[in-house]
Formats: C-alpha cells, structure tokens, sequence
C-alpha cells in the first residue's frame, strides 16, 4: 500500500532494506513452526490442522507481497540499477530456496497427512513459481557494464549461485521451472561473463550440469525400456512416450549448456576434466554396439541419439585443447570397468578424426604424447588407441558391429571393431602430416612387438597402408628394419611370428629392384638370415629373387646336412639342421608350383633325413621332435614326389609320437601330413603296410579330447575322404561309434548347442582374465637373441668356445646307433616283403651288401664278448 510512495531512489535504503531480511527472519520461523508442530497433525486434531494451515496461508501472503514489491519495481520504464534493489532478489531467493526445498520434502514432512495440507502446498508452490518467473524477468532488463561495483558483482554472483542451490532443489519438481532456471543461470553467467568468470563455482556448475544431464538421460533409457516392454512405441499419443519426449528434451538441453558453457569457461575448468572423460564414457556405453547398451526401437533410440550421442561430439570438440583433458584420456595406466574399455576406445578413434580440423598446438599436443619429465606421463594417442584396442577383447570376440564407411553405390555395411579401428587409423595416416611419422613407426613397433596377435595384427594392417600410401623407398626402409627385428628374435617368440608376418605382407609391396636389394641385404646363403627368408611367401618376389633365394637356400641345407652327416650324426648338431629346415619348408610352401630342381633336391634332402629318424629317438629327444615336425609340414607339401617306403617310415614315427603325450604342434604338423596322403594311390604292395596305419592314426586323433586337436582332425579327415581312392580307410578309421557320429555331424555341417548371449559374455569375461594373464607372462620373459642357445645356433655356425657339450653318455650313444639300425633294417624288411608280391624283383646287389651286414654284425658281437 505505501510502496508506490517511495521513489526508485529511495526503495532499498527505505524499505527492502529494512523489511525484506525481517520479512525472510519471519518466513523462516514459520517454516520452523511447521515442522514443530506437524508430529501432531491428523484429521482429528483440528486445531492443530487449522493453525498449520493458518501458517502455509501466512507464508502464501509474504510470497504474495514479494511479488507485489517485484512487480511494483518493473512498472518503472528504465530498469533500475542492480543497487538500487539489492536487497530484493538475495531476499526473494532465499524464500524460494526454502519453499521448494519444504515442497519437495512435503511427503516425508506430512507422513501421509499431506492431504489434509495439499491444496495449501499446491497454491503455495505456485505462487513461488510466479514469484521467481518475475524476479528473473526483472534481472533480465538489469545491466552491468564494465564500471559495475565490486558489489554489483557480487551480487550477481550470489544470485546465479543461488539459482544454482535452488536448481538442486527443483529438478525432479518441474521439468519446465528447471529448465527456465538453468537457462537464466547460464544466460547471466554469460551475459556478465568478464565480470563474474572469475569468481563464479565452476565446478559446481560443470558438475551440476553433468549429474542433470547423467541423470536425464538415464530416465530417458529407463523410460524407453520400458516402452519397448508394453509394446507401446507406436502409441506416440501415450502418457509414457510423450514423458519419454519431454525426458529426452531435457536431456538434449542440458547436454547443448554443458557444450555451451565448457566453450565459453573452458580455462577455469582444465580441474575437472576428469568429470567430463567418465561422462562420455557412461553416456556411450548405453549406445551401441556397448554390449551394455539396450536394445530400443529404431524411433527411440533415434530421439535418443540426438538428445545425447550427438552433442557429445560437439562436446569433445570443446575439450580437444586442453591439455589436463588429454592427460587424462591418454594416461599410461588407465583403469577403466569393462564396460568402458570399447567407449575409451572409440573416443580415442574419435579424436582421431577431429585432430584433421585442429591447429598445429593442439596436433602436437595428441600425437607426441609426453615431452618432458615433469609432465604428466600421457602416451601419443596412436600408441593409447592401440593399447585400448588390445583391452576390448570381449568386443572383438563377440564381436560387436559398428556402422562402415559409406561408400558411393553401395549400401553401408556394418564392419568389426578392427575393421572399423583400422580404417580410422589408415585415414588418420593419409592427413598425418610428416613431422610426426617417426612418433607412428614407433607406436606400430610397439604394437606389434606386444602379445596381443589380433593387436599386432591392426599395427600390421595399418604399417602397410602406410607402406603403400608412402613412396617406394618409405618401403624399402621398412622392410630393411622388420627384417633386422625378425633376426635379433628367437624363432619361438611371439615377437617373431607378429614381425614375419608383417615381413611377409610388406615384400609383396616392394618393388623387383628392392626385392633384389633385400636379397643382397640378407643373403639366404648365410645361416644368419634364414630367420629372415622362412617368413617370406617366395610368390610374392621376382623370378630373378625367388630363383636366388631357393638356389641359396636348398644349397644351405644340402649343406648344413653333409655337415651334420660328416660330424657323425651328433645329437648337438640338429638345432642347426632344425634351422634350415625351416626354411626349406618356406621354399616348397611359399610357392603354389615350386620349380622341379627344387622339388627334387628338396625331396633328396628329407627322404635322407627320413631314414635317419628313429621313431624310438623321437620319443627320448624333444629337438628331434621339431625335427619331425618340420620333416611332415615339407613332406605334406611334396608328398607326391616322397617314395612309400619313406612314408611308411614318417607312419612309423607318427605312430610312436601319437602314442605318448607330445606338443599340439607335432600333432597338428601330423594331421596336415595325413590329409595329404589322400592324393597318394599306394599299389597292392605298399597298401597292407600303410593303410592300416592311416586308418589307426586317424581314430586316434579323431577320439582325441582336446577340441583344438580334435577339430582339426575332423578337418584332416574330410580332406583325406575327399580326395582318396582307399576308400576302406573311411570306414577302418570310423570303428567307434562316437566317432563316426562327430563325423558325420561335421560333414553335415550340424550346429552344436548355441550358448545364450547372456552364457556367451559371461564365458568371454572369464577368458579375459585368463588370456591377460597369460599375455603378461609373455611380456614378462625378458629372453631375447642374445642369450638363448638357439639364437647362439642361428647367430653363429660355430659353437661357443664355452659352451657345454650336448653328447650324450657312451650307453646312450650305443642305444641311438642300435636303434637308427633297427629301423632302418625295418623299413628294408618292408620294402621286400612288398616286392615279393610284385613282378618287379629285388635288385641283384642287395643279398650281396645283406651278407656283408651279417659279417658286420658278427665282427661287433665278437668284439663285444672279447672286452
């Protein structure tokens, strides 16, 4: 009533400063009254009723004379100076702050006596709510320009941060009131920005916004769950999906302000960019292909990628530059929920494709990781995204899809998370620009000498992008370095066999001069490079290169094997004899069609060593059993240039190995070995000797526990039944009737039992451990070239001064040369008895050497009694 007699001037000094803080001292005390009192309310105690109602009127009418004062100050044409009503707004702040705080707790306050209260507490609510649309209109005509008061700026300050505590309080109150909140929150800390960015909260702010946003957007799943369960996304009319609308409305809101305000405040929050990392990675996790994410209809999860996906580009855009931001995406040792291990990873592939667009500082700040030792320890992003790569192996063994390369005429495809990865990186490379190719040849080092295959295998995929994108020289010098890597590892590392196959996919790119250059590089006629040469498919060189390297190389066996004959067979020697079988095996497998005299001189070579081996040696000394191994992978390659008596003779040493428990590799070598019999048609002769054997061979490998092993021999053996004319070795093999049927199944291309996708995850998180443990004890093995004995063999012809004698005892010595006799009389045995049933008689010189062996032996036997 006296209000409108007091000028603008005049209204804080007398008035609002005088009544308003007793105005909110007095509003305070009912509040206080209220919860006093209302232990005692019920329907029966009217009196109490009619005083607590007396009271929620009583705060209505100072609400009300709030507003009269707010609306009385906008009738004035010019806005007032924020001085001239300072008193207001923290006034009416704190009076809303406690009636949508009393408002919210109504339900515990009244403990189910809120109806006799409830129409009272509505008309209260919304005369606060009209209170505070007012007050914010009036804020909105103030103005402060650069000359404001250091009070003037405090006091907007407290206002945005009272709104702030009151938008705590009003977010699961009204969606509309929230929203106008915040949106006046930000639009004054922007307005003002210059004045008040140094004194405003803003991680309250930042983190504020960040749980509202979390907070919606997990409403916004929940909701669309729940639509997709009662059936009800196409009743677009329904009370559920029209909430789920105005959800993901505020969802959108407040993912577009935390976008806004980090652009506009990025600098004073570098504090909190941790926040910001664990948000995008909660929000992706709940996309697609996340193994957690729930499976929505197209229309939903359409609302929902815009209203949360899609701004969190724009949101990683803002924090690119900051440099706590990539500290902390890009630290050494992460440590992340499984189920953030696939979001990490695709927000390090996204960062790689925004970097294209950044300036020259922002660049140097991703890809060079760390320079110096007071910094924060952070990898090169290539090196990071490699190593996230490598933790999301229950995605890569799932595995989850992700949306292709769209590409002109065709329709997009969904593509693996290595397929995916690779082509990001591979684009990454193409735009790199050359000052930072050394940091990414040392990444794709790094990943391909760590044990993860299916890692090393994208380093191997993208190196040789980057082999073909560069110049032919680019190549070359790589190829130069993989091939000096291959040599200083040992041949069983998985170092070596990540580097050969880089090593074999790279010369493919090489031009024919550099193919020559590489062969004059690494000469295959020096023991020291055939490490090199065993990894290199022979088709993907030259002629000139290809006829050079297999010259070299069936030389260098023919060689190493006179050695090893001339120095008395001795068990020490054969690692070396090992060595150029391996790359023997290079040669006649490298090649679809290998050259006839490398056909023949191969063949001499392995059946010498053929008659050399003891099945009764093989099963004493493990070396021996590499040597078989690799004495099958050539023979399964050459098998119809071998003679029968020496595959009868490799049947016996399988026979002997597949009797006792040896390494899935042997094995695996003897199946391959098996399955190549099948071109061969043995005469009537041969068939009594070997066909028994084949098929007894294959019903013990077929019965074998071990699914690897019993895999592949159901491979083997439907190769084998294809191809052969024996067909009674089908049927001798298949004896057992549990055999038979897995075979049968097999062939019919029967599924098992599928697991449950549930079953499927759970057994992959299990194998998770156990393979990341299994990797860390390979990482662990610090064994190198250069202090193995087999690298010592390979590195030097000649045995080290010092390096202890590996002869065995004079017992053992006699045991080996009486067994390699037997054997080889045997084999001899064999071959005449099949003779006899054929037209073909024995040659005339064989009783003759038979009588001198006689004489021999009785020579020994003598000499053995007279001692």
């Amino acid at each position: 009533m006296f209000l409108p007699h007091i000028g603008l001037s005049e209204v804080e000094d007398e008035c609002f400063s005088k009544i308003l803080p007793k105005a909110v001292t007095m509003f305070d005390s009912m509040m206080k009254e209220i919860l006093h009192q209302v232990g005692g309310l019920s329907s029966q105690n009217t009196e109490l009723c009619a005083l607590l109602r007396n009271i929620l009127q009583a705060m209505m009418q100072i609400i009300d004379a709030l507003s009269s004062c707010v609306r009385h100050i906008g009738t004035f044409e010019e806005a007032p100076d924020l001085d001239a009503i300072r008193s207001l707004p923290t006034c009416i702040l704190k009076v809303l702050r406690e009636t949508f705080q009393h408002c919210k707790e109504s339900e515990v306050v009244y403990c189910g006596r809120l109806s006799l209260v409830a129409d009272l507490l509505q008309g209260l609510f919304k005369e606060a709510y009209s209170l505070q649309k007012g007050l914010l209109e009036l804020l909105d005509r103030i103005s402060l320009d650069s000359s404001a008061s250091e009070e003037e700026v405090s006091d907007i300050v407290t206002v945005i941060h009272s709104l702030l505590d009151i938008c705590s309080i009003i977010s699961n109150l009204d969606i509309a009131l929230h929203a106008n909140t915040w949106k006046f929150l930000i639009k004054q800390s922007l307005k003002y920005q210059s004045l008040v960015e140094e004194h405003l909260h803003h991680g309250d702010i930042s983190s504020s916004l960040c749980d509202n946003l979390l907070a919606s957007f997990h409403n916004c799943v929940e909701l669309a769950e729940q639509i997709k369960h009662a059936g009800l996304q196409e009743a677009t009319q329904s009370p559920e999906y029209k909430l789920f609308q105005k959800t993901a409305k505020m969802c959108r809101f407040f993912a577009n302000t935390l976008v806004h305000y980090i652009k506009e405040f990025k600098f004073f929050l570098t504090k909190f960019c941790s926040c910001f990392h664990q948000l995008y990675l909660q929000i992706i996790s709940k996309f697609p292909p996340s193994l957690c994410a729930p499976t929505l209809p197209s229309a939903l999860s359409g609302e929902l990628n815009a209203a949360a996906l899609v701004p969190m580009d724009a949101l990683l855009l803002q924090l690119l530059p900051l440099k706590p931001f990539a500290e902390v995406v890009l630290q050494r040792d992460i440590r992340l929920s499984l189920e953030h291990e696939l979001p990490q990873c695709l927000l390090l592939v996204s960062v790689l494709g925004q970097l294209t667009s950044q300036p020259e500082e922002v660049i140097q700040l991703w890809y060079t990781g760390s320079q110096f030792s007071e910094e924060t320890p952070r990898l090169p992003l290539y090196q990071a995204l490699f190593t996230s790569f490598r933790r999301c192996y229950i995605e890569r063994q799932a595995p989850v899809l992700l949306p292709g390369v769209m590409m002109k005429g065709q329709a997009q495809v969904q593509v693996t998370l290595h397929q995916h990865v690779c082509v990001q990186l591979c684009a990454s490379v193409a735009a790199l620009p050359p000052v930072y190719f050394s940091v990414l040849e040392r990444c794709l080092v790094d990943a391909l000498l760590q044990s993860d295959t299916q890692t090393a295998l994208l380093a191997t995929d993208v190196w040789c992008f980057t082999a073909r994108y560069g110049t032919a020289e680019l190549c070359l010098h790589h190829v130069f370095l993989i091939a000096q890597l291959v040599k200083a590892c040992t041949t069983e590392c998985y170092q070596s066999f990540h580097l050969g196959l880089l090593l074999k996919r790279m010369v493919f790119l090489m031009t024919p001069n550099h193919q020559m250059e590489l062969v004059s590089r690494f000469p295959p006629s020096e023991l020291e490079n055939i490490p090199v040469w065993r990894h290199v498919l022979l088709r993907a060189v030259s002629h000139d290169a290809r006829h050079r390297v297999e010259t070299d190389i069936v030389g260098l066996t023919q060689k190493a094997l006179s050695d090893w004959q001339n120095g008395g067979y001795k068990l020490g020697q054969v690692e070396k004899v090992n060595v150029v079988l391996l790359s023997l095996l290079a040669v006649v497998g490298g090649q679809s069609s290998p050259e006839e005299h490398c056909v023949l001189s191969a063949v001499r070579i392995i059946t010498q060593l053929w008659l050399r081996m003891s099945p009764e040696q093989v099963q004493i000394h493990p070396v021996l059993q590499c040597t078989l191994q690799l004495l099958l992978s050539i023979s399964a390659v050459l098998v119809k240039n071998i003679e029968h008596q020496v595959i009868l003779q490799a049947l016996l040493c399988v026979e002997t190995v597949v009797s006792q428990k040896c390494s899935d590799q042997l094995l695996l070598a003897a199946l391959e070995f098996l399955s190549s019999l099948g071109k061969i048609f043995f005469p009537p002769d041969s068939q009594n000797h070997i066909l028994p054997k084949l098929s007894g061979l294959f019903g013990v490998l077929l019965s074998d526990r071990s699914w690897l092993l019993h895999q592949h021999a159901l491979e083997a053996f439907s190769h084998f039944a294809e191809i052969t004319n024996h067909e009674e070795v089908i049927s001798q093999s298949l004896c057992e009737e549990e055999i038979k049927t897995k075979v049968v199944n097999y062939l019919s291309k029967t599924v098992n039992a599928q697991e449950d996708v549930e079953t499927r995850l759970q057994r992959l998180k299990l194998q998770t451990a156990v393979i990341g443990q299994h990797n860390e004890r390979l990482e662990n093995n610090k064994e190198t070239v250069s202090n193995t004995p087999a690298a010592a063999a390979v590195a030097d012809p000649e045995p080290c001064p010092k390096r202890a004698r590996q002869e065995t005892s004079a017992e053992e010595e006699y045991s080996r040369y009486i067994q390699t006799a037997e054997s080889a009389l045997k084999a001899l045995q064999a071959l005449t008895e099949g003779k006899a049933n054929n037209t073909a008689p024995p040659p005339q010189w064989l009783e003759h050497r038979l009588r001198e062996l006689q004489t021999l032996i009785t020579n020994i036997s003598t000499a053995i009694h007279t001692t």
